[in-house]
């Protein structure tokens, strides 16, 4: 078999599946349905993600995917099935999200698209999965759009979305710090227009008080540098920091360099302590903020908890070149989960219809998920998980902001 960590612009990840935490059984159904990408034997899965770019950091989320779906396969499968995941380099580029995406579909047959990273790159096939009634799940990306089942109805997202976030950031400043006057840094796209619009809503008729400087980044660029010292030179004291890992490293790093010292809300994107703050130097993160939907490993009050031990041994015996306490592979973890209990629900009719039908009918607990946060979905309702906790970094870990 090929390696399933393989890199390169046409890598493919042929991996073999995983588990998922105890839940409800679900009957067998009577007769068995398949579409393209099922059989008695098998489920084909399609994925793409940056593992290679200038955001090559989250292509561990993919790998936690095939890690997790490796461990289904060696536990027997879904229902006796093994699974096939597929993942495509897309090195963050949208017409190379279009390429691998046909290629999956058309070439190789899959069932279903599945935890694919990047708005952009999911818009950029948004309409072509509909078109062509392929289920779009659990895209890895926060955008509004993917929680649209009337005009969208194979597409669905998963984490909370970026609107949640930044209304919650905003909100956030105006109780505690009213007067504010707040600087902006954003990725120059899709992704950084959804969290600016909830930053905005959130902010209300006091947005054009508030933020008192914009300034925006290419994912091509080498750094944002200049952009950092034009917003502490603004004079502003609060900082929404809307930028991919590489670049939050770089700005957490820069401000410290440069002595500004804002109160800083970082996206949760970007919230990982492994792969961010690390890199930017741990003193320096210190007293940022970001909001969270899932277990942080390295959390002492998580140490010793059912939860964290099953994630621990899972890394430890299929992912153990994966660093356990970087949360984009707590992600993957919880995105397979979800998928399989979705498989599990479909039974013997693994037709795309009957995907999408288990899909939008999700009520379940995800180990890793923070305490109080559990996942639903409906018909009327593709957005399954709708909270976030307020956090801050102490200079080991991140705390709940109360």
């Amino acid at each position: 078999m090929r390696n399933p960590f393989a890199r390169g612009p046409r890598a493919l990840i042929a991996c073999l599946a995983l588990v998922l935490p105890a839940i409800t059984p679900v009957p067998t159904q009577a007769q068995k349905k398949y579409d393209t990408g099922a059989s008695d034997t098998e489920i084909r899965i399609g994925n793409f993600v940056p593992y290679s770019g200038p955001v090559s950091a989250y292509g561990t989320i993919g790998k936690a995917h095939a890690a997790y779906f490796a461990k289904i396969n060696a536990e027997g499968g879904i229902n006796g099935r093994k699974i096939t995941y597929l993942s495509a380099d897309d090195a963050y580029n949208p017409a190379q999200s279009v390429e691998q995406t046909r290629k999956l579909v058309e070439r190789d047959g899959v069932l279903l698209m599945f935890g694919a990273l990047g708005t952009s790159h999911n818009q950029a096939v948004h309409r072509y999965m509909n078109q062509r009634k392929v289920p779009q799940l659990f895209v890895s990306t926060g955008a509004t759009r993917w929680g649209d089942p009337k005009n969208f109805p194979w597409t669905m997202g998963w984490q909370p979305t970026y609107q949640l976030e930044g209304r919650t950031f905003a909100q956030h400043i105006l109780a505690t710090r009213p007067q504010a006057k707040v600087a902006v840094l954003m990725q120059n796209d899709d992704f950084g227009k959804d969290y600016l619009k909830g930053v905005l809503d959130g902010f209300g008729e006091q947005a054009k008080q508030r933020i008192v400087v914009q300034q925006t980044y290419e994912v091509g660029d080498p750094t944002v540098d200049s952009q950092m010292v034009a917003l502490k030179g603004s004079g502003a004291d609060t900082f929404i920091n809307i930028s991919t890992p590489k670049f939050a490293a770089q700005s957490i790093r820069k401000a410290a360099d440069i002595g500004w010292k804002p109160a800083h809300y970082l996206v949760s994107v970007s919230l990982s302590i492994s792969s961010v703050l690390k890199p930017a130097g741990l003193d320096n993160a210190r007293g940022v903020m970001t909001a969270s939907y899932l277990r942080e490993p390295s959390d002492p009050t998580n140490q010793g908890t059912p939860e964290l031990a099953g994630y621990l041994a899972f890394m430890k015996q299929f992912y153990p070149a994966g660093d356990p306490n970087d949360s984009l592979n707590v992600i993957g973890y919880s995105q397979a989960q979800t998928l399989v209990q979705v498989l599990r629900q479909a039974g013997d009719e693994l037709t795309r219809a009957n995907i999408m039908k288990q899909a939008a009918s999700l009520k379940m607990d995800l180990p890793m998920l923070y305490p109080g946060i559990s996942l639903q979905t409906g018909a009327d309702d593709f957005f399954p998980i709708k909270k976030m906790q307020l956090v801050r970094f102490d200079g080991s870990r991140y705390a709940p902001v109360q």
